[in-house]
């Protein structure tokens, strides 16, 4: 069997302990909600509020002055909506402590959390980007067509450190990368980048798998709608890394307003306490459906990253509109990480806005599904597969096999 056909198990290694004392699972339940018990609290509230009163001003000016110089969150009672959030940062307290970073900074969404980062760069003249393809298309596009004013260099790991000028302001990697599941050695690549911030996007990881701080990386981006919530009822981006660049992100989120409302802080918040588990228990789904894809005639190539997780990226020997046409127990949607299985079609929906020479030059084939494996039964969503896939084609010509196996 090909080799690249074949996947692993989700590993026997995987870390149980977060960065602190405490195990990772301990943190998820614990971590954002350490002083409810002191409050007489168990479940953590929601601050629905949009300002707050204050008669103080001139210590109200001090505050605003301070949060301007080095955007740190203030002192004290909370000043407006748009400049933080008592629910949105339990959150993000609960997010660093099991990323190991020293902060957090949540946005509306995924693509938010993004463009802020792109934002603190180009405020400080540093507009050129390194970036590795593949990434999820909307990240691809957001750079590709210069939206904020950055210019990119694509390059492969290997070509990250001829790629840096005086003017990068940052290296983007996504590991796995979205559709493929493609890994990239965090740690080189983290050397490769030299003083230049390296922003890993580990959406489909999740600090259950990896923690990139711990490899070298200054950033750590989540699409926080996904394995974050876990749930599929939650929009939300979020951004690890240290202080320093926490303030600066916290001050462009206050000035473009891409907030995160504080409904959604709760439910992450909350997501968070099940995550080790849900992740752990999809990804044992995942690696075997993975398995017997591998060996399924009507499969030609299977994609499972050597981390394990929940995300299986396969290409099919026929058409892969008929396979998302057959399914009923899987969704055929948008999105990922949720409890429920996902399936959808890249080339046409998530990274259909990639020129498609670049989509295909990344390894994006026109018949690679992406499956989103959820907490169903395992024999249930393989019953659902298998019809989906119909009957057994006609082998596809050995040079185009070839092609898409290189």
């Amino acid at each position: 069997m090909d080799s690249a056909r074949m996947p692993t198990s989700p590993p026997d290694d995987v870390r149980t302990t977060a960065p602190g004392s405490r195990a990772l699972a301990t943190e998820a339940v614990h971590a954002g909600r350490d002083d409810l018990a002191r409050q007489g609290l168990h479940a953590p509230p929601i601050d629905l509020s949009t300002t707050y009163p204050s008669y103080d001003s001139r210590g109200e000016a001090a505050r605003i002055d301070a949060f301007a110089a080095t955007g740190a969150d203030p002192d004290g009672p909370p000043v407006y909506g748009r400049l933080g959030n008592p629910t949105v940062a339990r959150f993000e307290t609960a997010l660093a402590r099991l990323e190991g970073t020293e902060a957090a900074v949540a946005f509306a969404s995924g693509m938010a959390a993004l463009s802020a980062v792109l934002l603190v760069r180009a405020s400080m003249g540093l507009r050129h980007v390194v970036a590795v393809r593949p990434l999820y298309g909307c990240s691809d596009h957001l750079l590709t067509a210069g939206l904020l004013g950055s210019e990119v260099t694509w390059t492969d790991p290997a070509g990250i450190a001829d790629a840096l000028r005086p003017d990068t302001g940052l290296v983007i990697v996504e590991s796995p990368a979205n559709p493929t599941l493609a890994e990239v050695d965090l740690r080189a690549v983290a050397h490769a980048c030299g003083s230049v911030p390296l922003l890993v996007d580990s959406t489909f990881a999740t600090p259950v798998l990896q923690r990139p701080a711990e490899h070298g990386a200054r950033l750590v981006l989540h699409s926080a709608t996904k394995y974050l919530g876990g749930h599929g009822d939650v929009l939300a981006g979020v951004v690890a890394c240290d202080e320093e660049f926490a303030g600066r992100l916290r001050q462009v989120r206050f000035a473009t307003g891409g907030v995160l409302h504080p409904l959604a802080g709760y439910l992450l918040l909350r997501g968070l306490s099940t995550l080790p588990v849900r992740v752990r228990a999809a990804s044992a789904n995942a690696a075997e459906l993975a398995g017997r894809l591998a060996a399924d005639p009507r499969v030609a190539r299977v994609h499972y990253p050597r981390i394990g997780g929940a995300m299986v990226a396969f290409e099919v020997q026929g058409d892969p509109h008929d396979v998302i046409s057959r399914v009923r127990l899987i969704t055929p949607a948008v999105s990922l990480g949720s409890v429920d299985t996902l399936i959808q079609h890249p080339a046409s929906i998530s990274h259909r806005i990639v020129d498609a020479d670049d989509r295909r030059g990344a390894g994006v084939s026109d018949r690679l599904l992406r499956l989103s494996v959820g907490l169903e039964d395992v024999e249930d969503l393989w019953a659902d597969l298998d019809a989906a896939l119909g009957e057994q084609v006609a082998a596809v010509p050995l040079r185009e096999a070839l092609s898409r196996a290189e």
